[in-house]
């Protein structure tokens, strides 16, 4: 019998990811095989996405959406392929290097936010490897000046938050490094539909107005499409189908198994 996700059809070449992100590309996957410990969970994985743009990963729990993130951003075991930001290789730097020279901050998906230090101390965790320190005080104000919600609360303990607050602090915090792309592990989870509307704005105005290139996981499937240029759908560690957001939404196939329809 088959698996429901094998209906899809033939899966895009990367020619096909390439058109999605034609001009401009920021960052580029070739040929990734890559896991934890001797697991390979990606297998011959491509991806494209150009500057300030957005790209959505969905798919079935276990397909590698996260383990996507965490390969770029040098959390797996990488057995080939090639990871490269502006044409750089940078497959094999570290974390802190990947944060501190080629601008890529790492969003949790998990609650990151320190509960008992105050908000601006957490903030200020931010930029923990800058080593001019006076920068991170800089980018926090700027911040505090940009979101009233966290100026408010700027000596208060972090545990004082709403959950969506957490979650614009978290994203606040990555960009005390002034990154140029936003890794975001499921931005609404667990999150109340208000401010599952209010992060997804904020991160909206990071790519129209900031020009941040932005690549998420997001199991709220209708909503990631809805906000992202581009998706991807995962099965098995691959990508199966690949389009625009609007053109995803509307595709019967993704309706059917990802958006309820």
């Amino acid at each position: 019998m088959k698996n429901q996700y094998e209906v899809l059809g033939k899966a895009p070449e990367a020619e096909d990811l390439k058109k999605l992100s034609p001009e401009n590309v920021h960052l580029t996957i070739k040929g990734l095989l890559a896991g934890y410990g001797k697991m390979e969970i990606l297998h011959n994985f491509d991806l494209f996405v150009s500057k300030a743009q957005s790209l959505c990963l969905i798919g079935p729990n276990g397909a590698g959406k996260s383990t996507i993130l965490h390969s770029i951003y040098g959390f797996t075991n990488i057995f080939s392929g090639k990871i490269e930001i502006n044409g750089k290789d940078i497959t094999n730097l570290s974390p802190a290097e990947k944060l501190k020279n080629e601008g890529i901050a790492y969003i949790l998906q998990d609650n990151s936010v320190f509960p008992d230090m105050t908000v601006e101390e957490n903030l200020l965790m931010g930029g923990y490897i800058k080593e001019k320190t006076e920068e991170s005080y800089q980018e926090a104000e700027k911040i505090f000046e940009k979101y009233e919600r966290l100026r408010n609360r700027r000596f208060q303990p972090a545990k004082v938050l709403s959950g969506g607050e957490r979650r614009l602090l978290e994203i606040s915090r990555a960009l005390v490094m002034k990154p140029s792309v936003l890794l975001v592990d499921e931005p609404s989870i667990g999150l109340e539909p208000k401010y599952i509307q209010m992060v997804f704005e904020i991160l909206r105005d990071l790519q129209e107005n900031e020009k941040k290139t932005i690549i998420l996981v997001e199991q709220n499937a209708k909503k990631g499409l809805e906000f992202a240029d581009i998706g991807y759908v995962l099965v098995s560690g691959q990508t199966a189908i690949a389009g625009s957001g609007k053109d995803l939404l509307k595709n019967p196939d993704v309706g059917r198994l990802f958006l309820g329809g």
